[in-house]
């Protein structure tokens, strides 16, 4: 069984892929900024006599990375699988978002997963073993307006981890991504508030497609079981969709063309609304509603 290192294990996706890789005997090192807020998660795995340890980490901190790190090595020799899943999430107007919205979602999203990759990688390549699996988005190959930030972040991730699975090849080590489509976690909560007074009102749009796709409440287990399969070795491809909307969003960005997909923002209210509803979105009433939806 593998050794395993996870960040972002406090919530969502990165504790549905803590609890499903201890439940299939893997030992675990869950790692987040905060593990006092976590207890339920050991004790859980406690209760059922799995190898999960929670571990502190902020995957923006060096220090706290190579502390982190040099842990498990020393406990355990050698880390077989790292999955960087930390992240965080912001929308809104490019004009209106201020700049630190754009550094901190790059920060998590992107210079986070490359300072973990490289804490990992010069023993995974010494021994020609190891896999590291990266949790993006499907926003990462589908960019909408108003997600410009949290989009760019995981464009950033993907282009990079292409790269890195060329150079990766020789040394036997398996670079894979996971591309989550819209999954119910606290990301959504988290996310900052839209300035009042914007003067885009399409932002509207965006939101109640948010808000209607989370009425569906896909879960993050179903992601935990993709990131399983991978370690398994059940799943072998590069890129790997996850939840039932995903594979067909990145389909219908991929079969449309660029001015179209630009040009779409254009419809109006009326066209676009019946285009969501055709799609199985039910965005009418968040629309129709006089705020904002509240995701």
């Amino acid at each position: 069984m593998a050794i395993i290192l996870i960040t972002g294990s406090s919530t969502g996706i990165g504790y549905a892929a803590a609890q499903t890789l201890a439940a299939n005997a893997h030992t675990v090192y869950a790692t987040m900024r905060n593990p006092q807020m976590s207890q339920q998660l050991q004790q859980w795995a406690d209760a059922e006599n799995y190898a999960l340890t929670l571990l502190q980490m902020d995957v923006n901190s060096d220090q706290s990375v190579k502390e982190a790190f040099n842990f498990v090595m020393a406990k355990e020799g050698h880390i077989d699988v790292l999955i960087n899943n930390a992240g965080v999430g912001s929308w809104g107007a490019v004009e209106e978002l201020p700049l630190e919205f754009f550094r901190s979602d790059m920060e998590t999203n992107y210079f986070g997963t490359v300072r973990c990759i490289k804490a990992v990688l010069p023993s995974m390549r010494e021994r020609r073993s190891g896999s590291i699996i990266n949790v993006t988005s499907v926003a990462g190959k589908l960019y909408s307006n108003f997600h410009a930030t949290y989009c760019a972040s995981k464009a950033a991730t993907e282009a990079m981890s292409e790269s890195l699975a060329q150079e990766m090849a020789p040394f036997n080590i398996k670079i894979a991504l996971v591309e989550p489509g819209v999954i119910e976690t606290p990301i959504f909560g988290k996310a900052n508030e839209v300035p009042p007074g914007t003067h885009y009102p399409n932002i509207k749009r965006f939101l109640s497609v948010f808000a209607a796709s989370l009425e569906n409440h896909i879960q993050p287990s179903v992601v935990a079981d993709v990131i399983n399969d991978i370690v398994a070795g059940r799943r072998t491809d590069f890129r790997n969709p996850a939840g039932p909307d995903a594979k067909g969003l990145l389909a219908w960005r991929s079969s449309s063309p660029d001015a179209d997909w630009i040009n779409s923002t254009m419809l109006g209210d009326a066209g676009w609304i019946a285009a969501m509803e055709q799609m199985g979105l039910p965005v009418r009433k968040y629309m129709e509603a006089e705020d904002l939806p509240q995701l």
